[in-house]
Parts: C-alpha cells; sequence; structure tokens
C-alpha cells in the first residue's frame, strides 16, 4: 500500500476505532443482524451513482444509523462523518470496476470505494462481519480483544528485537571508541533499527484500531521506541561516504523499501547506504563522524554537536582533541570545552566495560 492509501486507511481505522460513534453503530447494527452499507464521504462522484432514496441532511448519531440501517439502501454520511446526507438509496457503481467479493453488498461496497475514493463499511447480515473498504484495500473490524492480542503477540516481539538492537548499537560504539568499525557492523546497526521500525509500524497501525481500548498500548510503545528514529538519522550521518550524493532520506527510504528477504541481507543494507554491494567489502574498516556519540553527551546543543563534527571530521580526532582545540570552535567555551570531553570520556570507559566485563 502507497503512503497515500496507508494514511487514508489509517485515518479511517481512527474513525471507526472503538470509543468512536461510528464505531458504536456499528455494533448496534452487527447485533441487530440488519446488515448495512455506509459511505464515509460524500461529493458529486457519490451523488452520480447514487439513486432513489431519501435525500437527508440530519446530524449523526449512532442510534440513527442504527434505525436507518434497517431500511434497504445505503447511508451516505458527508465526509465530516457528523451528518446524513442520504439514506436507503441505492448504489450504482461501475460495474466494469474489478471486484473479488461474491456478495451484492460487499461487491458494491468494494466497486464504491474504489470509484469514489471515499471508504466504506459493509455489514453482512448472514455473517455479523463489519468489512472496510478504503481504495482497493479491504479491512475487516475485528473485535477488541482479538486485535489486543495480535498486540501483545507484536509487541513482546518488539521487545526482543529492540533488547537484540540494544547489544549491536553498543557493540558499536565500543568499536567506534577503538577505530575498529566495519561496514558489516554498521549495516546490522542499520538492519535492527530497520526491524525494530517495521513492527513500530505494525504495533502502531493496531494501536489506531484499538481505538480508546490501546491506551496502555500506547504507553509501551512509545515508552519501547523512545528515541529510534534519532538513532537512526545519526547512524546514517557518521557513516555515509564521503563522495555520495546521497542524504538520509534517500537512505531511509532505501531500507523501507528492501523486502524481507533483502532486508536480512547485509549487502543490501550497504548498499542502501551508499557502499559498495560487494561481499568481501562488508569487512572494510570506517570510521565515525562523531554525530551519534557527541548526541549523547548531556546537554550539548545539536547546533554546537554539528559544529564541531564539521570542524574535527572523525570521531577519533575528536577523541584525541585538547580542551583548547575544542574551544576554537565557535560557541564552544572553556565550560563547554570541558563537558564534552568529560562525556566523550564516560561513554568510551562504559562502552569498553560493557563489551569486555
Amino acid at each position: 500500500m502507497d503512503r497515500h492509501a496507508d494514511d487514508l486507511m489509517r485515518a479511517t481505522l481512527a474513525a471507526v476505532a472503538p470509543g468512536t460513534e461510528l464505531r458504536d453503530a456499528i455494533e448496534r447494527i452487527i447485533r441487530g443482524r440488519t446488515g448495512a452499507l455506509v459511505v464515509l464521504g460524500h461529493d458529486e462522484r457519490v451523488e452520480q451513482i447514487a439513486t432513489g432514496g431519501f435525500p437527508l441532511d440530519i446530524g449523526f448519531s449512532a442510534t440513527r444509523l442504527r434505525e436507518l440501517a434497517k431500511m434497504d439502501g445505503a447511508v451516505v454520511l458527508d465526509s465530516t462523518l457528523t451528518r446524513v446526507v442520504r439514506a436507503a438509496t441505492q448504489l450504482l457503481p461501475d460495474a466494469s470496476i474489478e471486484t473479488s467479493e461474491s456478495g451484492t453488498r460487499h461487491r458494491t461496497a468494494e466497486r464504491t470505494a474504489k470509484q469514489t475514493g471515499f471508504p466504506v463499511v459493509s455489514v453482512s447480515q448472514s455473517m455479523s462481519l463489519a468489512a472496510l473498504y478504503v481504495g482497493g484495500e479491504r479491512h475487516v473490524l475485528e473485535a477488541s480483544a482479538s486485535i489486543l492480542s495480535k498486540a501483545n503477540q507484536a509487541l513482546q516481539t518488539l521487545e526482543r528485537y529492540k533488547n537484540r538492537l540494544d547489544e549491536v548499537t553498543g557493540t558499536l560504539s565500543a568499536l567506534e571508541i577503538e577505530d575498529l568499525v566495519t561496514i558489516r557492523d554498521v549495516t546490522a546497526v542499520l538492519q535492527r533499527l530497520e526491524m525494530v521500525r517495521r513492527i513500530n509500524e505494525e504495533v502502531s497501525g493496531y494501536v489506531v484500531e484499538l481505538g480508546t481500548d490501546g491506551r496502555l498500548l500506547t504507553l509501551q510503545l512509545e515508552e519501547l521506541i523512545a528515541g529510534i528514529n534519532d538513532e537512526r538519522d545519526l547512524v546514517i550521518r557518521d557513516y555515509l561516504p564521503a563522495d555520495s550524493n546521497r542524504s538520509v532520506r534517500d537512505v531511509l527510504d532505501s531500507m523501507a523499501a528492501l523486502s524481507a528477504p533483502d532486508l536480512l541481507d547485509l549487502a543490501a543494507s550497504a548498499a542502501a547506504l551508499g557502499h559498495s554491494t560487494l561481499p568481501e567489502t562488508l569487512d572494510e574498516t570506517v570510521s565515525p563522524r562523531g554525530y551519534r556519540l557527541l548526541s549523547k553527551v548531556p546537554r550539548l546543543p545539536g547546533v554546537i554537536r554539528d559544529r564541531l563534527v564539521e570542524n574535527f571530521g572523525t570521531l577519533q580526532r575528536l577523541l584525541s582533541a585538547s580542551l583548547d582545540e575544542l574551544q576554537t570552535v565557535d560557541g564552544v567555551g572553556e565550560g563547554r570545552a570541558r563537558a564534552v570531553r568529560e562525556g566523550l570520556s564516560r561513554l568510551a570507559e562504559s562502552s569498553i566495560l560493557e563489551r569486555y566485563v
């Protein structure tokens, strides 16, 4: 699914999530076993395929939608989902639009969603099942308990991957201090960061779908992924080849585009970063610029961090710089220079101890 379609799906799932009045209406319809076809938006495209029924302009409520669904035909809401525009109307979308559905109501729903661009909810009378059609995608609305079970499993997986990520980033820090980093070490970190990002996306989808029932899940997720996006950016800035014309955004997009099998191939991650794809080059040494470790120095503004990297070029030169040399950087006085020296020294000691003790 492309980014626009994904955003529309998420926005629609949020609109029908538990705790919303629209979800309350859908659940009432399911319990009443009447079935329903509800178009979540209205414009000229909808008017062109709508015939018969009753033109309305009344405020939306769960009980009203439940009662209107008892009649044959579709219910059309306005684009803000606050008013009912039409009821008991027949939808006649283009019959040439391809559909994988077999039931009349679901076929109409899928074709209407594709033709108008508006999401459509179809509630099956016989199966007591609600399906959401957004563009060319179909999503079955499940009970909160079922979604929560999947979300908790995904969260446990995320926690395991996050622990492994902490291990490889800790190893990378120690290797950076010793100036022993290889492309293999960098791509292993990028690989884990991308895996965590993908699992986070999956769990975030469950959070949206759970609505008010996903509040505790949200807190757990935020705690687990805190700082992940910044870490990705800093690793890329540290190791982008000097002669590369790629940006951080380019690398992130390339990593996101990797298939699951390709993501397991370190050479593919190296290529996304702009390095050679030859297997033997994975063991070539590379030197970090120092963005990532400097970001761990307390109370060091990002602009000063960038100036330090621009001035010294590599982490090793930063580590060996004297207080006087650090003070030659604009914005770095004696106090800040001392804080940088002491901060980097503590990071060096802790990184080495974590690796060898």
